[in-house]
């Protein structure tokens, strides 16, 4: 099933968050992302209903591998958005918040076409 802009935040927060400590809670969504613990209580819900993502009885988040799969892309588009904005010569802080919002929303074709663009070029 296809995600909303929102739950594919969720899944890079989850990503992210992954990548630097050993184990996901609910709260370190709900920090990273400046979320109410209520709203990202409901989305994990939602992610979990959906197969994405998995709660253990500790509560501790793990991304299931369609969730991974999916946080994986998202977090891949952010990353080479941003390096492109930043090499164009757009501020640091607003190339990230560019990215943020471009990520959810580029196609394919066009992604794979910047992308190439920045592996032959630099970048």
């Amino acid at each position: 099933m296809a995600l909303q802009e929102s739950g594919e935040m969720y899944l890079e927060a989850i990503y992210v968050l992954s990548q630097k400590q050993a184990a996901v809670r609910s709260i370190d969504v709900s920090d990273y992302l400046g979320y109410t613990k209520p709203s990202v209580s409901r989305a994990i819900g939602v992610l979990k209903k959906e197969g994405f993502v998995t709660k253990d009885d500790d509560g501790y988040l793990k991304l299931t591998e369609a969730g991974a799969a999916t946080a994986k892309r998202i977090y891949e588009r952010h990353t080479v958005l941003t390096r492109l904005f930043i090499n164009l010569g757009v501020d640091e802080k607003i190339a990230v918040e560019d990215a943020c919002r471009i990520e959810h929303y580029i196609s394919d074709e066009t992604f794979h076409a910047v992308k190439a663009h920045m592996e032959k070029y630099g970048g």
